[in-house]
């Protein structure tokens, strides 16, 4: 599917799992927040267990905008947005992960500073699937709150179902829609469980998608949220949908935490070392063991994300 080459990418963290406001470590990719009002340290940054950000494709002198998830509470995401100076009153368009609490909090909150009534908003139709839940042999451990359909549509978005991938901002941004499970080594989700029509299923996240951005000259920018379909399955399938095979940058949450996933720490690593991104930025639910070692074995590559840091990548 054709998508648009541009020649400069923002990516705005309005929220993530870390920060430290004393990280002065700003080089050309990289802007951190400040917490300075003149020379007061009067502005905080929230972290939360969430990812959001804003996305700006800039080609020429013109600037698109979009919003990709919503974090974790109600407010987190907005108030970062606030904090960061940030209006949302240009954005075009809107794009949602997955269905999960972590990701669409903040969704009323940022629909109400973007103000924009017809705003479109695209997402996999399983987002909305309900009720979901993680089980423990025979006990219940999670509940996901609901999604609910009634009042996306109620908030005044324009809103899109896509299963396959889907052009936004005019072709400069890839909704990738359903992402095929092809690798032999990444599980999914395997104690999430969700009923339809009464009856409990496993529940394979299918809506689990991410955004593709083509610097001119570089290649992809891929930005999931939690990958639940295998970071290494949704680079593979963005690279087949675009037909680009070079990565510039691999962004997002890889759901590598806790003792069930942390075996394919190592085999994750090696796959991306095969794909040779020129940057790996995780994010989110990569967990502290999975992103040290990706900093380990990717120095040159790995990036460091936080709650408000901008990140700007150049043809």
């Amino acid at each position: 599917m054709k998508i648009n080459e541009v020649d400069r990418v923002e990516i705005i963290t309005l929220q993530d799992n870390y920060i430290n406001l004393t990280d002065v470590n700003t080089n050309p990719i990289i802007m951190r927040a400040s917490s300075l009002d003149g020379l007061e340290m009067k502005k905080s940054i929230l972290a939360e267990h969430g990812f959001s950000a804003v996305i700006r494709a800039i080609s020429a002198d013109k600037t698109r905008e979009m919003v990709f998830d919503f974090g974790f509470s109600e407010h987190g995401a907005a108030y970062n947005a606030r904090m960061l100076g940030l209006d949302l009153k240009g954005i075009e368009a809107m794009a949602l992960s997955h269905g999960h609490a972590d990701h669409t909090g903040a969704f009323m909150a940022i629909v109400e500073m973007i103000d924009r009534p017809g705003t479109e908003f695209v997402v996999h139709p399983g987002v909305f699937s309900s009720p979901r839940y993680v089980r423990n042999g025979e006990e219940i451990t999670k509940r996901f709150p609901g999604f609910s359909k009634d009042m996306v549509i109620a908030s005044g978005v324009k809103l899109i179902e896509a299963i396959d991938p889907y052009q936004l901002l005019d072709g400069d941004v890839l909704f990738l829609g359903e992402i095929p499970r092809r690798t032999d080594f990444e599980p999914g989700m395997p104690m999430a469980y969700m009923e339809v029509d009464g009856v409990e299923q496993v529940d394979t996240i299918r809506d689990d998608t991410a955004v593709v951005l083509n610097l001119k000259g570089k290649g992809l920018i891929i930005l999931s949220g939690c990958a639940h379909s295998g970071i290494i399955n949704t680079v593979q399938y963005a690279q087949e949908v675009t037909g680009v095979e070079k990565v510039h940058a691999v962004m997002g949450g890889f759901h590598l935490s806790n003792p069930l996933f942390e075996p394919i720490v190592k085999r994750t690593t090696q796959e991306f070392k095969k794909i040779a991104p020129d940057y790996v930025v995780p994010t989110h639910c990569t967990g502290r063991k999975a992103t040290m070692h990706i900093e380990q074995e990717m120095p040159d590559q790995f990036v460091l994300n936080m709650s408000g840091t901008q990140l700007m990548f150049n043809a």
